[in-house]
């Protein structure tokens, strides 16, 4: 997320170096990352980052999924770029572009655009897959019924439906209601239903953004934020140190650990070696 902001060129490809050297293969971005850390108000650092990294390490892009992301880049004057026709058009050519790729692996419909009729948003998507530009297609963000019918458009126009759902969820969970944070998307948490969907549906793949809550299973200057704070979380809490104490193991393992048994992806986002490490790790851990 923040390659080519926050995060520094030489501390980037680092990371990625140590990533790939490690196994890893599959890369998950966004055309507005990180907007909030550019002074220009706009994203696509991250976009040009990987594409500069991967002209230095040529021969490697065929082996990597790399995803990204389009709908809620801003735009001038307020408000976000959205799903329409023209607007998927334009900003899956743009990353190609910074990305320096032919082809996006998993394109994902970045937040919902109610303003654009549905069938319009489905019909650009799978126009993308038609012609080559996109393998796979990916939803974030959206309520599981805009999802279902999004996917029953897609079926009725005989073109590419969405097969990934992008949500964040941990082993703890906010109280029902409470206001998490920097978690502004209405339907951006996994819900029973959504287990649900995915129980009745298992071809499409459940990919976890933010699965360690900003480093809070660990960091002491990291504390859950207040929304977690319920008899729920302490239980669970207490039972995840209980058990990582057994293993020997950082807490955020363990949680990245019960989330691949279970089939997900959990996404990690990085600063240092030493927590791609960590996490890294996790792979290898039951």
């Amino acid at each position: 997320m923040y390659f080519g902001t926050r995060t520094d060129e030489a501390t980037s490809y680092a990371l990625l170096d140590r990533y790939v050297e490690s196994g890893g293969r599959i890369l998950d971005t966004a055309n507005c990352y990180s907007f909030w850390s550019s002074p220009t108000g706009h994203g696509g650092q991250s976009e040009a980052l990987l594409g500069r990294w991967l002209r230095a390490n040529p021969g490697l892009r065929d082996e990597l999924t790399i995803a990204t992301k389009v709908g809620v880049e801003p735009v001038d004057g307020g408000g976000v770029e959205g799903l329409s026709a023209p607007v998927i058009e334009r900003e899956s050519a743009k990353s190609l572009e910074r990305l320096g790729v032919d082809t996006i692996d998993v394109y994902w419909a970045h937040g919902e655009d109610r303003l654009t009729d549905l069938e319009e948003t489905v019909g650009a998507f799978g126009a993308l897959v038609a012609r080559g530009a996109v393998r796979r297609l990916g939803v974030s963000n959206h309520p599981t019924w805009r999802v279902e019918r999004a996917r029953a458009i897609a079926a009725r126009l005989g073109v590419e439906p969405w097969t990934a759902l992008q949500l964040t969820t941990s082993y703890v969970d906010p109280r029902p209601g409470a206001q998490v944070p920097g978690k502004d998307h209405r339907f951006g948490f996994v819900t029973d239903e959504t287990l649900d969907y995915l129980a009745e549906h298992p071809e499409i793949e459940l990919w976890v953004y933010s699965p360690l809550v900003q480093g809070s299973f660990d960091r002491a200057d990291r504390p859950f934020p207040e929304a977690y704070d319920h008899p729920g979380t302490t239980q669970r809490l207490a039972e995840l140190s209980a058990r990582a104490a057994e293993l020997g193991v950082p807490r955020s393992q363990l949680v990245l650990a019960w989330m691949l048994e279970r089939g997900w992806k959990p996404i990690v986002g990085v600063s240092t070696l030493e927590q791609l490490d960590s996490a890294l790790a996790a792979a290898s851990l039951r």
